[in-house]
């Protein structure tokens, strides 16, 4: 794919309120020409981020067209997943100014008929990650039982913790071993980055399971023996441990990683993320009348935090767990994908 992509993420550009945008200058920055945010215009994305290098962010979409960018890309994913209504207006300017419009937003722009007439008029296209194809309507049939790819998902102690960052890494890793493996894409970001997958989160209950299902066959059929599928919410978060649970049913995994975010001490609903030990034993009791699953490591997320708090905190996880704990972004995580590969050959 080549793309000249500018960012909108107005006064959201942050570590942790711009999952998409952030995701986006991690793995394909030379795709980036810039972010729109008035809030941090004037710096560097690494000045935001800690990454990034010398990607501008601009105070709006009008600046930012002295990048060049050939297409606009909504960089948040609010609570919801509504398009913000002082957003309208600058999506309108980018389709006038000759932009294709990427959207991971449950908002679907390319059914919006005022955005959908003007698209059309500039001869620009409006791509949806969250839109459904009607064939993944379906209801789980239970391949896992004949599959030999060996799947492996990674689970929460909470939302928004770095699922897909762990997945996407270990199976860069386990590429870099030799291995054949694949990622499955469960998210907007996933999908805009991977290029495939299916944003299960905006699959109808009753085929959450069964769509995962059908992706990761889709994923089995391509002669790989791993296959790492992004997770999705969180089991113990009341907002969003719908789709965990139907995530968990589709692929069945034959091992899990538990992500955590050491920095963050609640939930939304203001419940504490501690006891990671019982949400590990929580998720394994789950696969247990199915198969036996075991969560084989944790990827801790160590954003907002010291690289001195980063070591305390991976010493205190291992003597809490007695399992390996490693931060995916480093040379470390080589450690969690050595957990794996020793599961799977016991």
């Amino acid at each position: 794919m080549s793309r000249r992509l500018v960012i909108l993420a107005e006064g959201k550009f942050s570590p942790l309120e711009s999952k998409t945008a952030n995701q986006a200058i991690r793995y394909i920055p030379e795709q980036v020409t810039g972010v729109i945010d008035s809030r941090t215009s004037g710096k560097k994305v690494q000045d935001i981020l800690g990454f990034g290098g010398s990607i501008p962010i601009y105070p709006d979409l009008r600046t930012s067209l002295q990048s060049k960018p050939d297409a606009l890309l909504i960089g948040i994913a609010p609570t919801g997943g509504r398009l913000p209504d002082e957003w309208r207006k600058i999506l309108i300017e980018a389709i006038e100014n000759k932009l294709h419009i990427l959207s991971g937003l449950h908002t679907l722009l390319s059914d919006d008929r005022e955005l959908a007439a003007k698209a059309k008029a500039s001869g620009v296209t409006i791509t949806d990650f969250r839109k459904v194809p009607d064939e993944y309507e379906v209801v789980a049939k239970g391949y896992w039982k004949r599959r030999d790819a060996k799947t492996i998902l990674t689970v929460g102690t909470d939302c928004n913790v770095g699922k897909m960052t762990a997945s996407l890494e270990l199976h860069r890793e386990f590429t870099r071993r030799g291995l054949k493996s694949d990622f499955v894409a469960t998210g907007q970001t996933g999908i805009l980055l991977a290029g495939k997958g299916i944003c299960v989160d905006s699959i109808i209950s009753d085929y959450v399971a069964g769509s995962i299902e059908r992706e990761v066959e889709k994923s089995a059929r391509t002669d790989v023996n791993f296959i790492h599928v992004e997770g999705q919410g969180s089991l113990t978060h009341q907002g969003y441990s719908a789709v965990t649970l139907g995530l968990m049913h589709g692929v069945m995994p034959d091992a899990m990683i538990m992500v955590h975010h050491a920095a963050r001490r609640t939930d939304d609903y203001g419940f504490p993320l501690d006891q990671i030990k019982e949400k590990i034993r929580l998720h394994e009791a789950v696969i247990r009348p199915f198969k036996n699953s075991k969560v084989v490591g944790v990827a801790v997320n160590t954003v907002m935090m010291t690289s001195q708090q980063g070591t305390a905190i991976k010493q205190e996880l291992e003597q809490q767990t007695g399992l390996p704990v490693a931060d995916v972004l480093l040379p470390e995580r080589s450690r969690l994908a050595d957990a794996l590969m020793n599961y799977f050959r016991k």
